[in-house]
Parts: structure tokens; sequence; C-alpha cells
């Protein structure tokens, strides 16, 4: 029997992920980990800054009324879905990257960081945290429903997280969204993969090969 795949990212991201596991023919576990919750922020003076660093989808969705004040600001995002995020909110994107800040382009000037309260942690950039991801429990039910299968991973925090569930490691394959995310969730699971790209759509195919 095949494997089912496990999608343990937050929503929204946790209902596309499923969908296309489930186009593709496979049965898609929907147990998002976290809920991510808009927190309260007051924007600065956006003639302090060049540009706005977005490192997530979520600064938009969830960074409220504060985001018109910095509208005017151009975006340098990390990764195409954040940069269409972006341009839907109404911004000018100037750059899009891949694999972290360090590979984005035009990295420099005066950049404000709007993330999550979670990755506050960009050395010698002034950083606002407009988002947070809570926590939410596992039912034992569920729990139980993960043994033997495939768990993705997007995040190290979501591989962390994971790892300390009461999970027998043996059983379970894991695909993870680079290597840092697969260092994260530890050792002693029955397999560990990391996608050769960073992106949503080349983990879900390189869960789909751990399936059998």
């Amino acid at each position: 029997m095949s494997r089912a795949l496990a999608v343990l990212r937050p929503e929204p991201g946790n209902a596309r992920t499923a969908a296309a596991i489930e186009a593709g023919g496979h049965v898609a576990i929907r147990l998002p980990l976290f809920a991510v919750v808009p927190l309260a922020w007051q924007p600065p003076d956006p003639h302090d800054y060049d540009a706005l660093l977005l490192t997530s989808a979520n600064a938009v969705r969830h960074g409220g009324p504060g985001l018109d004040r910095l509208r005017a600001l151009p975006v340098l995002a990390v990764g195409a879905a954040t940069a269409a995020a972006a341009r839907a909110a109404g911004f000018r994107v100037v750059a899009t990257g891949a694999g972290g800040i360090d590979a984005l382009p035009d990295a420099r000037g005066r950049l404000l960081h709007l993330g999550a309260r979670e990755r506050m942690t960009q050395a010698d950039l002034p950083a606002i945290a407009v988002y947070a991801a809570e926590p939410l429990p596992v039912a034992p039910a569920t729990l139980a429903a993960l043994a033997g299968q495939v768990a993705l991973l997007h995040s190290a925090r979501a591989a962390r997280a994971f790892a300390a569930l009461p999970l027998d490691r043996a059983g379970v394959r894991v695909a993870a969204l680079s290597a840092a995310v697969a260092a994260a969730a530890g050792a002693g699971w029955e397999r560990v993969a990391h996608a050769a790209r960073p992106d949503d759509a080349t983990l879900v195919a390189l869960a789909r090969t751990l399936t059998d």
C-alpha cells in the first residue's frame, strides 16, 4: 500500500499542498502544526527606508492596515509566492530571490524586514514582527495516523516540532524543503531526503518518491 503524505505547514499553504498531493493520486493528511496569527505593530516612517524585505507571503496576508503606510516602498521578496502576494496587495516588487536572503539580488541599502516573530534574526537589519506562528495541539488519533507515513517539512521550526512528537521514527519517512530543514528533523527516521529546490512543487514531487 502506498504511504500517505502528511502536510504539516500552516494554512493557507497546507490546503494548497494537500490539494497538489491529492491531484497526483496520493492521500494527504492535513495536519498543520502551527496557526499563523497577526500581531499588533506600528509602521515606521517610510522615508527612513529604501525598500521592504519580505521573507514570507504571510507578512502581506497578516500585516494589516499598517502596510498601507509602507506601500510606496519597493519590495525585495524571498521566493515567488511572496512576490506574488506582495504584487496582489499593491506593492511594487523589484527583486525576487530563491534560497534565502543571501541569494536575493539587490539586498542592500536601508532595508526594513517585515516577518514572523519567530524569525526576527537577520543581523544588521531593522525588523518588525507582523505575524506569529502559534503551535497547535495534535490529537492522539491523528498522531497514530502518522505512523508509517511520509511527512513533508517546510521549515526548520516545523521539523523540530515534528521531531518532538512521540512517534516511532523508524517507520516514518521525511521529505524536507532543504538540507537545513532535514537536519532540524534529527536522526532515526526510516528515510530522510531534501528537495533539490526550496519550493513546494519540488518538495511534493520528492515526497511522492518516498511513498513506496
